[in-house]
């Protein structure tokens, strides 16, 4: 039986990435070392996260590079509170807010470590979204 998924990131600097997710998303560090931190969301404790140092021995060598091929999706209840935060930050911008066919309005933005980071909430889809996949 599953009972639990957990995402882990490798990071360059476990610092200035827990400051990232603290401030931007307001994860909070449940589990605070100098190998890893482990984040909950303080309203849901099923949402977790983790943050390792790329270096660090439980990390495979093949593993140590920077991120590729993935991202992490956050869906909160209003992305452009989101952005409007992400931009005070200064945090780099890929993509601003757009409303999507699909029905998430959302905007791109990276880590500390070239992640891309997804953060979206949810708008009315399209209709021809509508008529091509939510018509019975």
């Amino acid at each position: 039986m599953l009972k639990r998924v957990v995402t882990s990131v490798y990071v360059d600097d476990l610092e200035k990435s827990k400051a990232f997710y603290c401030q931007l998303l307001g994860l909070v560090a449940v589990f605070d070392t100098d190998w890893i931190v482990q984040f909950s969301y303080p309203d849901n404790s099923a949402i977790e996260l983790m943050l390792q140092p790329k270096t660090n021995a439980l990390i495979p060598q093949e593993f140590q590079k920077p991120p590729q091929g993935s991202s992490l999706v956050f869906v909160v209840d209003d992305c452009d509170q989101y952005y409007e935060k992400a931009l005070s930050l200064g945090v780099e911008i890929i993509q601003t807010p757009r409303n999507e066919s699909y029905g998430q309005r959302r905007f791109l933005t990276v880590d500390p470590d070239g992640l891309l980071i997804d953060i979206g909430s949810q708008c009315e889809p399209s209709p021809e979204f509508v008529a091509k996949y939510m018509s019975g």
